[in-house]
């Protein structure tokens, strides 16, 4: 009888250590304060801009502010989207060996402007909202989805993976990457509005 009862304990010990490996505290405080610090940075880049402005390009190729605004709200919904893809597969502690990079670093990497990468077709802006007002609503709305979310989640988001270019990281890490290209493409938005021909208003 023993023999029968210690594996079944075992598989139970198992199984409650894996699905029950929730958020720290600090980890939960630290994806809420990255998440809301990059909506604010955006709206802070963006207030008061004109038509103008919000439409300049400094180069045909380049985006406009418009269209960078655009392209962070498309990113929202779809990172948040692969990072929910995620839980979907059965949680997979042994897979943490695969995982090269701390979360630091995921920030880090992410907001490296040096680094230039072109976007996939989905991310691409195409004026999906219908104008820009509606555009940065949709932002906003799912960021404040994005930030309960997290405010609340029982998920095990250290053992649910997502493969990107660069390599695996985990749903937790993916929710500060999709907080990173928020920053990224703010500090893209500054840099045009550094530019030379930049309206005056």
């Amino acid at each position: 009888m023993k023999k029968i009862i210690l594996p079944i304990l075992m598989l139970a010990l198992v199984s409650f250590t894996v699905s029950d490996a929730k958020l720290t505290k600090a980890e939960r405080a630290f994806a809420i304060a990255e998440m809301t610090k990059t909506h604010d940075h955006l709206l802070s880049a963006i207030e008061g801009l004109s038509e103008a402005q919000l439409n300049f390009k400094s180069s045909p190729e380049s985006w406009s502010i418009k269209e960078c605004v655009e392209h962070i709200a498309l990113s929202e919904n779809i990172i948040f989207g692969m990072q929910q893809g995620t839980l979907k597969v059965a949680a997979d502690p042994s897979k943490r060996s695969e995982i090269k990079m701390t979360d630091e670093q995921i920030l880090a990497m992410i907001t490296d402007r040096s680094n230039k990468v072109k976007t996939k077709t989905p991310f691409e802006p195409t004026g999906k909202f219908g104008s820009h007002e509606n555009t940065l609503k949709e932002f906003t709305t799912k960021r404040a989805e994005h930030i309960a979310y997290v405010k609340n989640t029982e998920d095990d988001l250290r053992n649910h993976y997502a493969e990107f270019p660069f390599g695996t990281i985990d749903a937790f890490q993916t929710l500060l990457f999709l907080s990173g290209h928020t920053e990224r493409h703010v500090l893209q938005i500054e840099e045009i509005k550094t530019s030379e021909d930049f309206p005056k208003k």
